[in-house]
C-alpha cells in the first residue's frame, strides 16, 4: 500500500536529463498504477452497489422487499426450533456489538500506545470510531423499519438499515488485521485473515437469523463498512505524506522489514518462550498433584460430619450472620465484585491482559504464563470440588441457580485470584513507577471483595473462601517459578527495552 514518496522527484529529474528511468522504478510505476486503477475501480463498485442498495429500499421496492422477508422468515423459522443454535447465534452476534468493538479498539490503540507508535494508535481508534458513528446517521437517513418475524428470538432497536453489527465488525475488524497480520508469517497470516473473514461474516448472518436485519441490510453494512475502511485507511496514507512523518511505523497493509519490530508483537529473533518445555512440564505435573493432594485433604477435613465439627459450626454461623444483615445498598455494590470473578469476565481480561503484557515486555512469555496459571485453577478446582463434593450453606441464596455441590473449594475467588495475582504481579514486576506498583497493590483488594461477596450471598463458607487462597496462590506462585514471565535473567527483556527508557532503568508504559 505504502509508495516511496521519491520516486515522483528522481523520475522527474532522469527525464530532464534525458536518462531513462532504471527498470526496478519504471516496474514500481506500473505496479503502482495497476493497483490504484484496481483500487479506484473497486472503490466504486462499493459504492454503486451501496447507492443501489438504497435506492431500492428508500423505494420499497417490493420484489426486494419480498426476497428480504423470505430469507428472514426460512431462517428464523429453523433457528426457533433448536435452542442450541439460538444461543450459539446470540453469542456470534455479540462479537459484533458495540461494547465489545469499542473494547477491542481500546486493547489494540493502548496496545501501540505502549509500542510508541501515537499515529497507528489514532488510525485504529479514529476509523473504528468513525465507522460506530456513521453507521447511525446512515440508518436515521434511510429510516427503514426491521423485519415482523412470527417468533421473536432477539431484541434490538432503531432501524434497521444498513445493519450496524456487519458494518462495524467489518471496520473494526478490518483495521486491525490492516495493523497487525502483515507482522505474521505467510501461513499464519492467512489463517488469521480468514478466521477474521469467517466473524465478520458470521455476525452479518446472525443478524439475519436472528431477525433483527434483513439480508439487504447486511450487505449493505458491508458495503458501507468497506467504503468506509479503504477511505480512512487513505486518508491516513496521505496525512502521513503531508505531514511528512518519517518514523510513526508501517503503514496499515505493509509489511514491516527486519528492522522494524515496534509493531510485532515479539522480535524475530528473540529467547525461546520456554527454553525446557519438557522439564518446565514435569514441574507443573509433579505441583499440581501434590496440590490437588493438599486441597482434598483440606477439604475432607472441613466437610465432617456436623455434630462434632467445630469448623462448620464456624463457618455457618459467620455466613447465618451475614445472611440476616442483608441490605439492598451492600447487595449491589458487592454484586459487582461478583461479575469480576465470573467466566466471562475472567476470560475476558485475561485476554486484555495477555495482550497488554506482550506489547510491554516484546515477548510471548506473559502470555503463557497467564494460560497456564489460569489453565491450572480450573483443573484443580474441578478436581478438587468432584473428589470433596461439599454442600452448599444452609442459608436462602441470592444466586438460587448455582448447583447444590461443589461448595470446596470457591470457583469465583480462585480463578479471580489467580488473575488479578498474576496481572498485579506482571504489573510490579515490569515497571520500577510507584503509581504502578500502587495499582498492582491495589489489583489484589478485587478477589478479596469477590470473597466477601460469595460468602455475603450464602454461595460458601469461608473454609471455601480459604481453600481457593490456598489454590490460587501456591498454583500461581508455581506458574510464576516455571515460566519466568518478566525474564528475571535479564536475557531477553533488557534487549529490546526502547531506547528512550534506558535512561532510567524502566521500560516503556
Amino acid at each position: 500500500m505504502s509508495v516511496d514518496r521519491h520516486d515522483g522527484d528522481a523520475a522527474t529529474g532522469a527525464d530532464r536529463l534525458g536518462v531513462p528511468a532504471p527498470r526496478s522504478e519504471a516496474a514500481a510505476a506500473e505496479r503502482f498504477a495497476v493497483r490504484s486503477a484496481a483500487a479506484l475501480l473497486g472503490a466504486a463498485a462499493v459504492g454503486i452497489g451501496f447507492g443501489v442498495l438504497t435506492a431500492l429500499v428508500r423505494a420499497r421496492w417490493e420484489p426486494m422487499q419480498t426476497a428480504d422477508q423470505a430469507v428472514t422468515d426460512s431462517l428464523v423459522s429453523v433457528v426457533a426450533e433448536h435452542r442450541i443454535l439460538r444461543n450459539i447465534l446470540t453469542g456470534i452476534t455479540d462479537l459484533g456489538g458495540t461494547g465489545t468493538l469499542v473494547l477491542v479498539l481500546a486493547v489494540c490503540g493502548l496496545w501501540l500506545l505502549i509500542r510508541r507508535l501515537p499515529r497507528l494508535a489514532v488510525y485504529v481508534v479514529v476509523t473504528g470510531t468513525g465507522g460506530l458513528i456513521l453507521n447511525p446517521i446512515v440508518k436515521e437517513l434511510v429510516a427503514r423499519l426491521r423485519p415482523a418475524v412470527e417468533t421473536p428470538l432477539y431484541s434490538a432497536d432503531g432501524w434497521s438499515f444498513p445493519s450496524g453489527h456487519a458494518m462495524s465488525s467489518l471496520v473494526c475488524y478490518g483495521v486491525v488485521l490492516l495493523v497487525f497480520v502483515p507482522t505474521l508469517q505467510a501461513v499464519p497470516r492467512r489463517a488469521v485473515t480468514v478466521f477474521a473473514v469467517l466473524v465478520v461474516a458470521s455476525v452479518g448472518l446472525s443478524r439475519i437469523a436472528l431477525g433483527v436485519h434483513y439480508l439487504t441490510d447486511v450487505l449493505a453494512g458491508w458495503l458501507l463498512g468497506s467504503l468506509w475502511l479503504g477511505l480512512a485507511t487513505v486518508a491516513f496514507d496521505r496525512w502521513r505524506g503531508d505531514a511528512r512523518v518519517g518514523n510513526a511505523g508501517p503503514l496499515p497493509g505493509d509489511v514491516p522489514t527486519a528492522d522494524e519490530d515496534d509493531l510485532r508483537p515479539v522480535p524475530l529473533r528473540h529467547a525461546p518462550t520456554l527454553p525446557h518445555p519438557w522439564r518446565g512440564i514435569g514441574e507443573l505435573a509433579v505441583a499440581w498433584v501434590l496440590l490437588v493432594g493438599g486441597l482434598v485433604g483440606i477439604g475432607t477435613l472441613v466437610r465432617a460430619p456436623e455434630a462434632g465439627n467445630p469448623v462448620w459450626r464456624s463457618d455457618h454461623s459467620i455466613v447465618a450472620t451475614l445472611a440476616e444483615h442483608r441490605n439492598p445498598t451492600l447487595t449491589s455494590i458487592l454484586g459487582v465484585f461478583g461479575e469480576l470473578g465470573d467466566t466471562t469476565a475472567v476470560i475476558t481480561v485475561a485476554l486484555i491482559v495477555a495482550a497488554l503484557a506482550v506489547g510491554l515486555l516484546h515477548s510471548w512469555r506473559p502470555a503463557l504464563f497467564l494460560g497456564i496459571a489460569l489453565l491450572g485453577e480450573i483443573t484443580l478446582f474441578l478436581t478438587t470440588a468432584a473428589i470433596v463434593d461439599r454442600d452448599r450453606p444452609q442459608v436462602p441464596h441470592l444466586n438460587p441457580d448455582l448447583p447444590p455441590t461443589a461448595s470446596f473449594p470457591s470457583g469465583h475467588v480462585a480463578a479471580s485470584l489467580t488473575l488479578y495475582s498474576a496481572t498485579a504481579a506482571l504489573l510490579w514486576a515490569a515497571t520500577r513507577r510507584r503509581r504502578h506498583r500502587l495499582l498492582s497493590a491495589a489489583i489484589i483488594l478485587i478477589p478479596a471483595l469477590v470473597g466477601v461477596q460469595r460468602i455475603y450471598v450464602g454461595a460458601h463458607y469461608p473454609t471455601d473462601v480459604i481453600g481457593a487462597v490456598l489454590l490460587a496462590s501456591i498454583w500461581t506462585a508455581i506458574a510464576w517459578l516455571v515460566i519466568d514471565p518478566v525474564e528475571t535473567s535479564g536475557q531477553s527483556t533488557q534487549a529490546h527495552v526502547h531506547p528512550a527508557a534506558e535512561s532510567d532503568g524502566r521500560l516503556p508504559m
